[in-house]
């Protein structure tokens, strides 16, 4: 093995290692005797702001992604811009909401069990029963995270990309401990909400020197798309629904990539890897599969932390 190769694998290893020591100390009764009744109130908050703005899951099921690709799911995507732009200022994450819905949550909660219960665990039990309300699956949140005192808007270079391809794709996650059934797995997330033109622009004009749209895309869905996001004259904050379906949480999103008709090239690249594939068969064919994959790999990933405290405010460090 090459010096190289083996820093490589060492550095993989110690990512790997310092996800899961953190990921170790999470425990699905860790409120059991401080805050019994977290869960309860955080579905409630989640349930009644979502009967009033139907687009508040898919935002906190992203926030919660954002949250955990930076530095582990410890809020820093909550905290408020102060001396230095913080992560929830930085360029993937401007179209970020529902920031209201978790302060509300955190409000009850401190009321009741006052400097128990972190931002991160009440974002990841939001992340979890957004999926609910929207028909998805549920799964036990493993509890106990810490809040981060850091979030800096240059480290939101690291989130993965529209426009990544498969090999990009791979990395991103394995830096984070994840495998290509977790990639996969994680991405029906877009089943749910609403992208704006910048994340699939670039298949739609000017895509490469032989050809203006990307001929991977669906003509119709081009022709559709090109007439939302034209080059000139757009309407401000012009998109598209991620699927048809997309306040229900299902595997149509896995369906559409199989006919051509995903919205990001980072979705459509999930065909050109075998593995990846077949995993986008399988999930298409069976809602079941998907489920059950997708409650998996939202524990793992919800497991990276490396926060220090229970913020008393989820925008402000203490």
């Amino acid at each position: 093995m090459s010096s190289s190769s083996a820093l490589i694998l060492f550095s993989s290893l110690l990512i790997f290692s310092l996800i899961y020591s953190h990921g170790n100390a999470l425990s699905s009764n860790y409120y059991k005797n401080t805050c019994p009744q977290v869960e309860d109130i955080v579905a409630q908050v989640i349930t009644e702001a979502s009967k009033k703005d139907k687009t508040v899951p898919a935002a906190l099921l992203r926030m919660h992604f954002h949250d955990c690709f930076i530095r582990g799911c410890d809020a820093s995507v909550l905290l408020n811009s102060k001396k230095n732009t913080a992560e929830k200022d930085g360029p993937p994450n401007v179209s970020l909401h529902a920031f209201f819905v978790i302060d509300s949550a955190k409000k009850v909660i401190e009321a009741l069990c006052p400097g128990i219960v972190s931002c991160a665990d009440i974002l990841a039990f939001a992340a979890r029963d957004s999926v609910v309300i929207s028909g998805g699956p549920s799964w036990d949140v493993p509890k106990g995270r810490k809040d981060g005192r850091t979030s800096k808007a240059s480290e939101t270079r690291q989130l993965p990309a529209p426009t990544f391809n498969i090999s990009q794709l791979q990395q991103s996650f394995a830096q984070r401990g994840l495998s290509l059934e977790d990639l996969v797995a994680l991405s029906g997330g877009h089943t749910l909400g609403f992208s704006h033109c910048s994340s699939f622009n670039n298949r739609i004009h000017n895509f490469n020197t032989t050809h203006d749209v990307d001929p991977t895309l669906h003509p119709s869905l081009a022709a559709t798309l090109k007439g939302i996001c034209p080059l000139k004259n757009r309407a401000k904050n012009a998109g598209t629904a991620m699927d048809p379906s997309s306040a229900t949480f299902d595997n149509t999103y896995y369906k559409l990539i199989l006919q051509n008709k995903s919205l990001f090239s980072s979705d459509q690249d999930l065909l050109s890897n075998p593995k990846t594939k077949s995993l986008v068969s399988e999930f298409a064919s069976s809602k079941e599969a998907f489920f059950k994959a997708f409650a998996n790999s939202m524990i793992k990933m919800s497991s990276i932390n490396g926060g220090q405290e229970v913020r008393r405010d989820c925008r402000v460090a203490n």
